[in-house]
């Protein structure tokens, strides 16, 4: 990494040697990690729910203040598993502005996600919205915290009471975050947590499920486990949802260091907010520091009066080996199956499709620092400050931006 240069776009020699990514895997310590692995072993335990999964289950649920804590394989298993405890049918009011498993999740068990528009300034669903697309086949809502920022939990409660609605909520980045002062895991019949690698806490892959409700919870407990509820009797319908002995490992080294994780976050985040102060054209996300968070994303959204576009930005930190990320372009409205359906093709989410143009996410992280932060901050500034040779420089500049439903050249150059 240089501390000064001119522009890889424009012929200087990019800024990082090796690439830094978004959700590079916060890692704990790897001798007490192998430590569990060899004990694993040594028991000739290494999944059934073994006591290393335990430990970690109780210890979510410690953390987030919540009667049960089911753990999975993954997240996406963890939605389904929640959606179909919750008796989910016909159709699911869902935001587009979100991880495209989220939708999946519900699709995978021929339930139509109706996909609804999103407050700009939260990037959350819109209660509003969520009303409006209310029919005779809805059965829920599943609502997404976007950023580890919890949704407007009363409104869509509210909602959910009065046409007699489940209510879950996709809360894939919220593992150490609270709403109104309780940690995340209360809310509707069941909050989901993911454990991927990309997260704050990881297990290589997984998921949670928090609840308070013990009878959802035992349910999904036999759900999880092909429905066995003895050591040879299958009482219900299940699927192989478990997670191993190892991921577990992997996740209790990391709740280990949990604070020292987000404390990295944090001034990351406030080194970020300083580089940006004053940049014209750069909004950038915000954490409500009354609540508990773990700061895992850096967001800026690109304005119009930003002297580049979001796409335009992007080529350029690709270039210095700066991977920023698009974070959720197109929209899931606009992916298969989803774009070709009767049920989307038409459907126009207007502010979900000005977000998705517009949002940028940078690398935090243990991997980052203030000085690769500083870096960062530095290429923009210089970017926007040179934004005509910038742009002349980048490729098929002509084909830059976009307001169809394909993705312009540049982005499908660089992603």
């Amino acid at each position: 990494m240089k501390s000064t240069h001119s522009l890889s776009i424009l012929g200087g020699k990019p800024a990082f040697d090796e690439p830094v990514h978004v959700g590079s895997p916060n890692t704990g310590n790897r001798q007490r990690l192998l430590e569990l692995i060899n004990d694993a072993f040594d028991r000739r335990r290494l999944t059934n729910h073994g006591p290393l999964v335990e430990e970690l289950e109780e210890r979510i649920a410690a953390r987030h203040r919540i009667e049960h804590c089911v753990i999975t394989c993954n997240g996406t298993i963890a939605l389904q598993m929640a959606i179909r405890a919750a008796g989910l049918t016909g159709e699911v009011i869902v935001p587009a502005f979100t991880f495209v498993a989220t939708a999946h999740a519900l699709t995978w068990q021929k339930i139509t996600p109706v996909f609804c528009d999103i407050d700009p300034e939260t990037h959350n669903l819109d209660p509003a919205c969520v009303e409006a697309l209310i029919t005779p086949r809805t059965s829920g809502v599943l609502g997404v915290h976007c950023w580890g920022r919890p949704c407007n939990v009363q409104a869509l409660e509210s909602i959910a009471r009065h046409h007699g609605l489940a209510l879950l909520f996709d809360a894939a980045s919220c593992l150490g975050c609270s709403h109104r002062g309780s940690m995340i895991g209360r809310n509707g019949m069941a909050e989901i947590l993911s454990l991927h690698v990309t997260k704050c806490v990881h297990s290589g892959e997984g998921g949670a499920i928090l609840t308070k409700d013990s009878e959802l919870a035992a349910q999904l407990r036999l759900m999880r486990n092909f429905g066995f509820d003895g050591y040879d009797h299958v009482a219900s319908l299940g699927i192989n949802g478990k997670m191993n002995e190892i991921s577990a490992a992997v996740g209790l080294v990391g709740l280990d260091r949990v604070e020292e994780i987000i404390d990295t976050n944090r001034c990351n985040y406030l080194a970020y907010r300083d580089v940006f102060r004053g940049l014209p054209g750069l909004k950038m996300l915000r954490y409500d520091e009354s609540e508990h968070n773990n700061y895992h994303y850096i967001v800026l959204e690109i304005g119009q009066d930003c002297a580049l576009d979001r796409d335009e930005l992007v080529a350029v930190l690709f270039a210095e080996g700066v991977l920023a990320r698009r974070y959720f372009f197109p929209g899931c409205h606009r992916l298969e199956p989803y774009k070709s359906s009767l049920d989307c093709r038409h459907q126009k989410l207007r502010r979900t499709e000005d977000l998705t143009h517009r949002v940028l996410v940078l690398p935090t992280g243990c991997t980052v620092d203030e000085q690769v932060v500083g870096a960062i901050g530095n290429i923009i500034r210089e970017a926007i400050g040179n934004a005509h040779a910038v742009a002349g420089g980048l490729p098929n500049a002509e084909l830059r931006r976009t307001d169809g439903d394909d993705d312009c050249a540049l982005s499908r150059c660089i992603f």
